[in-house]
């Protein structure tokens, strides 16, 4: 990588730790929120699902921003509203304000992935390694996050908490602004040219008609079968992580026993043995990204993520039965599924990247993110639905099924679209 190159790794993986370290630090604060507001969990739990669905859903308009407006003043803007979401927060004085300051961090949270995979994709000319360090970056905060949370939570208010939560935002911030990163994602400009004028016209715009036309311009049968890899995807990382920490804290109950807080603390309970393997998981997941990217950047990346898939799909049927073999290989089953689910998202990226114009890669990557927080949230009305109907071993098994199902629809991709040519 040139100086250039990796100003951009360093910029968009920081930005995407954040998004995520804000994204759990939420659930974290939640268990004080519903003794600060005297609200109820219901009440607090539909408050967090709107900002999280407009995270999500936000992803589309988020891209189609990008291909107008370019990624790098996106991403900031992205950075500057999460940050300014948890300042409102930390200064909330009812929960109508907590309320809005969540949707503020949805809304402003939804725009990062969009803009920062564009800019990856578009201004970065080997960009699969790139993908696993942007995938790192956010698995360092997917995992250190809530951790770092609940440890600050033990010493100080949680509203003072919320506001140096902020801090390493300024940082990127600050750091985005001084550096020359070579966003390449800007839409060009027709001045003096009307060939395509009519598509150039209402690029990057949000207008029906501008989505409807960039939208048939993406959507070729490669990119069609690619949105449905991706969405099977999404519905596997949901459902598997939704209801993680609780599965391992049962699977290993009264087997293993380590605490971290004192037992009056009040996050005490979101810290048992299954959330510090849930941690362990993640951490692992960071070799997995690395791994993903180094697939992507050596080998046709549909063809490595559809052998994934069928890994995700064999690991899933081992785990619960390695419990009865004993603790260290049920360990060892689970931290392998972590660094496979997330080789996956690297090589995702990268064939998005492959199977989609550079002058719509926002608009593609806001699909994509819509498929994968959006349409995969999903996953955990599935998770919940099989695990309330049925048992942790068909939960599994579910798993398996989406997992092969994937795998399948990549070799149909591979040898009715790679094959002949797209």
């Amino acid at each position: 990588m040139n100086r250039s190159d990796r100003q951009i790794v360093f910029f968009t993986a920081g930005s995407h730790g954040l998004v995520h370290t804000y994204e759990l630090a939420i659930p974290i604060l939640m268990t004080v929120w519903l003794i600060e507001f005297s609200v109820t969990a219901a009440l607090l739990g539909a408050a967090v699902t709107v900002g999280y669905g407009l995270f999500g859903v936000g992803a589309l308009p988020g891209g189609i921003l990008v291909d107008r407006y370019g990624s790098k003043p996106l991403i900031l803007a992205s950075l500057l509203g999460m940050a300014a979401a948890f300042l409102l927060a930390s200064l909330a004085p009812s929960f109508v304000t907590l309320v809005i300051a969540i949707g503020i961090w949805g809304i402003a949270a939804s725009v990062y992935h969009p803009a920062g995979l564009a800019l990856i994709s578009t201004s970065i000319e080997k960009p699969g390694v790139a993908y696993g360090y942007h995938g790192m970056g956010g698995n360092i905060g997917i995992a250190l996050g809530p951790l770092a949370t609940a440890v600050l939570l033990t010493q100080f208010d949680w509203r003072i908490v919320a506001a140096v939560l902020t801090i390493p935002t300024a940082i990127i911030v600050v750091y985005g602004l001084l550096v020359d990163i070579d966003d390449q994602t800007v839409a060009p400009k027709t001045e003096g040219n009307t060939t395509n004028s009519d598509t150039s016209s209402t690029k990057g715009k949000l207008t029906v008609a501008a989505i409807q036309r960039d939208t048939r311009t993406l959507f070729t049968l490669g990119f069609s079968i690619i949105f449905v890899i991706v969405l099977l995807s999404g519905l596997y990382y949901r459902a598997f992580l939704t209801f993680l920490p609780d599965l391992l804290g049962d699977l290993l109950g009264g087997l293993v026993d380590i605490s971290l807080f004192g037992e009056g603390s009040v996050v005490a309970e979101e810290f048992d043995i299954g959330h510090y393997l849930y941690v362990g998981i993640l951490l692992f997941g960071i070799g997995g990204q690395y791994l993903g990217g180094y697939l992507a950047q050596r080998f046709a990346p549909e063809r490595a993520l559809g052998y994934v898939l069928a890994v995700l799909a064999g690991l899933a049927l081992l785990f619960v039965p390695a419990v009865a073999i004993g603790v260290v290989p049920f360990v060892g089953v689970a931290l392998l599924l972590g660094i496979a689910l997330f080789t996956i998202q690297p090589l995702q990226q990268a064939t998005v990247a492959a199977y989609s114009p550079e002058e719509t890669r926002g608009l593609s990557f806001g699909y994509t993110f819509l498929a994968i927080f959006g349409i995969g949230a999903l996953g955990a009305a599935i998770a919940g639905t099989v695990l309330t109907v049925a048992s942790i071993d068909a939960l599994f098994v579910v798993l398996a099924a989406i997992a092969v199902t994937g795998a399948l629809v990549v070799t149909i991709f591979r040898r009715n679209i790679v094959s002949s040519g797209r």
